[in-house]
């Protein structure tokens, strides 16, 4: 299983080398030192932004041109792995799909389409049967209930069956991640240990919290630069061992 890291431009950006990284257009394109991240990181996943930019002030977004700068994006990087406009709660499934073809036919290259559970089993029937590599949205904000996550047995062995790899989106329960066989996930978890004042520590198998002591005041940059490093070698970990 690959874990990417998401949110790595907060820190220096020689930590992304040879590391596996996920980040989003709305961030890269603004970041001058991205060349330098891409080059350096083991694989990238670009995801497309949009829902940071809406709530960035841009509520107003023309998305048709939006996705035509995302692709060209793409295509002057040379991005490999981008995940489609996940956008359909503001637009619908029919104007996700326009946009997709629109991303598609301007880069030449299959995007990471998203399913969400309202579109139903039969489409993501028809995704694995049409890609190589889908995700699954909705986990982080809960559409897919915690009670409801079983599912992904089934979901993660059909993709499977039909040679389409799968990524979760946003997902890192730590149990989880041992249970249901995921080809990729990505995650933030590690920049909130500082946010919260804990540091994590990679105990050899999993991600240990570890609270700072009483009394004592935790200097942020150095608690972001070691959970980052620590979660890195979980994600060393995750990739030879589960």
């Amino acid at each position: 299983m690959k874990l990417f890291l998401a949110g790595e431009r907060t820190v220096k950006n020689e930590y992304s080398n040879g590391v596996y990284i996920l980040e989003s257009y709305y961030y890269c394109k603004k970041n001058k030192h991205f060349p330098t991240m891409l080059k350096a990181s083991k694989e990238f996943l670009l995801d497309s932004g949009a829902y940071t930019y809406m709530s960035g002030g841009g509520a107003k977004v023309n998305f048709e041109k939006y996705v035509c700068e995302l692709a060209e994006f793409i295509n002057h990087y040379k991005i490999n792995l981008f995940f489609e406009m996940d956008i359909d709660q503001l637009v619908g499934i029919k104007e996700v799909e326009r946009l997709r073809t629109i991303l598609e036919t301007r880069t030449g290259k299959q995007c990471i389409p998203v399913w969400h559970k309202s579109r139903g089993l039969d489409y993501f029937k028809k995704m694995v049967a049409d890609y190589k590599y889908i995700a699954i949205g909705g986990i982080v904000t809960k559409e897919i209930k915690g009670s409801e996550h079983p599912i992904f047995t089934n979901l993660i062995n059909l993709a499977h069956s039909k040679g389409c790899k799968i990524h979760g989106l946003g997902y890192t329960n730590l149990k989880g991640l041992a249970k249901y066989h995921w080809d990729t996930v990505d995650s933030t978890t590690w920049l909130y240990g500082n946010k919260s004042g804990k540091i994590f520590k990679f105990d050899g198998t999993t991600i240990k919290i570890i609270d700072k002591p009483k009394g004592t005041r935790l200097h942020s940059k150095a608690a972001e630069i070691n959970n980052f490093n620590e979660w890195v070698k979980f994600q060393q970990y995750a990739e030879h061992n589960l």
